[in-house]
């Protein structure tokens, strides 16, 4: 390259020097200078010595290729759960890398050992886990299978990506079922424990006794001394209802007798009025045993007419209406002497006459 650049240059000054006409003395004035435009043309283009010979180097330091990643995908594979019975399906794409090891070293099929590997640390995971959690265990195996670690023979190192972790749609169901069975139950469950603590409260405690039913219901109604006084009676029925018992003799003035009907004032207290008898029971009739009065008085009992009732004369007045369009003057008579005469505005026009139907 020096030479090169001497020639041309040397080239370009002669033809500059014809061209112009240069003296005598240019002439070597010029070859000096391309002289030492050569020399400094030289030494750029020549690199500096090396500081230690290439010769006397050890073999310069080669990149080594980086080991082969290998995969292999699994699909479907059942891992157990903490229940018996209900089984994950894990699916991923298993990849691995053979370090380097001595020459003497068995053969080894790294694919296999790469997937029991996996299989290994993914069963570790999902056996703990219940299996109604399956998107939560799936993170969890993101996690744990997403580095790369020597399986348990040290000859090779096995990772997962892409995993997929799911329970069987049936499963799921079922599941779903025994969760809402669970949760019926214990709410079953809680009310009758509630139901049995009232109970208990209301029997051990509060109904014990009548005094202490009657503290109660103080506590209750703290401002309501006299009610507490009327209510002393009743509280003592219900006390000695609640233990099975019969009323403490202390407490009997203050329990009311229960009322009779008014017809039982006059037939005994299981005898059913005469309407009510079937025919052919063997009951006597009304004139062979209380007479006409005590089915009168029965039959306006059933009606629910006290004896005080004011509307009892107008309904005595419309029984004998009604009596005398049906031809039944004996019930007539019977009614006037137990109520007396009725009002003749009521009787005009109705004796003899038939009886109009009653819609």
């Amino acid at each position: 390259m020096a030479i090169f650049v001497t020639v041309i240059l040397g080239l370009v000054l002669v033809i500059l020097g014809l061209s112009v006409g240069w003296p005598l003395w240019a002439w070597p004035a010029a070859a000096a200078l391309l002289l030492v435009i050569s020399l400094v043309t030289h030494r750029a283009l020549v690199s500096e010595p090396e500081a230690f010979p290439r010769e006397f180097r050890p073999d310069p330091d080669l990149q080594f290729p980086e080991p082969q990643r290998q995969e292999q995908h699994i699909a479907h594979v059942a891992l157990p759960s903490s229940v018996a019975d209900y089984d994950f399906s894990f699916s991923a794409t298993v990849r691995w890398l053979v370090p380097e090891t001595v020459e003497d070293a068995p053969y080894i099929n790294p694919a296999g050992l790469a997937v029991d590997a996996v299989l290994q640390r993914a069963r570790a995971v999902t056996a703990q886990q219940p299996p109604n959690r399956s998107a939560f265990v799936q993170h969890q195996l993101d996690g744990a299978l997403g580095m790369m670690c020597s399986d348990s023979s040290g000859r090779i190192m096995a990772m997962a990506q892409d995993v997929s972790l799911n329970l069987p749609e049936v499963d799921r169901e079922r599941l779903a079922k025994l969760s809402n069975v669970r949760k019926d139950e214990d709410v079953w469950e809680h009310e009758r424990n509630y139901e049995r603590s009232k109970r208990a409260y209301l029997g051990d405690d509060v109904l014990k006794d009548t005094g202490t039913a009657v503290v109660w219901w103080l506590s209750r109604n703290d401002k309501e001394v006299e009610g507490a006084v009327d209510r002393i009676g009743l509280l003592a029925q219900l006390s000695a209802a609640a233990n099975n018992e019969s009323i403490a003799p202390v407490f009997e003035h203050l329990v009311s007798p229960p009322a009779a009907p008014y017809a039982d004032v006059h037939a005994g207290p299981h005898s059913p009025p005469e309407w009510e008898q079937p025919p052919g029971s063997g009951t006597p009739t009304p004139s062979n045993s209380a007479g006409p009065d005590s089915s009168l008085d029965a039959f306006l009992a059933w009606f629910g007419f006290a004896p005080a009732d004011p509307d009892l004369d107008l309904f005595a007045e419309r029984l004998i209406v009604l009596a005398r369009a049906h031809g039944k003057s004996d019930v007539v008579d019977e009614i006037q002497r137990r109520f007396g005469p009725v009002r003749p505005e009521e009787t005009d026009g109705v004796e003899g006459t038939p009886a109009e139907p009653v819609e």
